[in-house]
């Protein structure tokens, strides 16, 4: 028997055994017949009956003669590969890389779905940019100053709405159209593309073009 040989079914023995360890292969469950462990690992059922020769000799499995492979010990199972050093042979590895291409896939999956969602909303926030909310602060001297909101025809003068009202270190939200606004107030509002110029000239008479 030639040293590549042997060293074929015993990769493969060290490995089944891995495989027993790991849970894959639980105790007193009954391993695939020669002929599907043989496709499995792309050998002949010769070298896995060889390599199931090496796992009964250590009292890892039992091989009836009607060829029915048994697990019986994981310990045992241990104990093998820990003595022969065992590093994951070509098959396993095969498997992790598999699985690794597998959630790989379903990361991509996840990735184009959150790109998508990025894009969509992206373009929502893009079609809401006129209604991004400014801020105006009165200046001393404005004629708004000592004046409410309602007498001041707001809306109607600005086409601008008045989401808040920051005062010191004071807020409202939303406020009603008896407040009396003060010089130092800072106004938050909403409207169209041309609301600022427009609230900015209405309130302290310039054109506003600096926020």
């Amino acid at each position: 028997m030639s040293m590549q040989e042997m060293a074929g079914y015993k990769s493969i023995a060290l490995d089944i055994a891995q495989r027993i360890v790991s849970g894959e292969f639980t105790v007193q469950s009954k391993l695939s017949g020669r002929s599907l462990l043989a496709g499995q690992y792309h050998v002949s059922p010769e070298t896995i009956r060889k390599a199931m020769g090496l796992l009964k000799d250590e009292g890892i499995v039992s091989v009836s003669q009607g060829k029915e492979i048994i697990v019986l010990s994981d310990h045992k199972a241990l104990d093998y590969i820990t003595r022969n050093n065992y590093l994951k042979s070509a098959y396993s590895l095969k498997q992790d890389l598999q699985q690794l291409l597998q959630d790989k896939k379903e990361m991509d999956r996840k990735f184009e779905k959150l790109l998508t969602e990025i894009v969509e909303a992206s373009d929502r926030l893009q079609n809401l940019k006129p209604y991004h909310p400014v801020e105006i602060t009165v200046r001393e001297g404005s004629h708004v100053a000592g004046n409410t909101i309602s007498a001041l025809q707001f809306w109607q003068n600005t086409g601008a709405t008045i989401i808040a009202l920051r005062r010191e270190t004071n807020v409202t939200i939303s406020p009603g159209p008896h407040v009396i606004l003060r010089a130092g107030d800072v106004l938050v509002l909403v409207g169209d593309e041309k609301m600022y110029q427009r609230t900015t000239m209405f309130i302290n008479g310039d054109s506003g073009h600096t926020m």
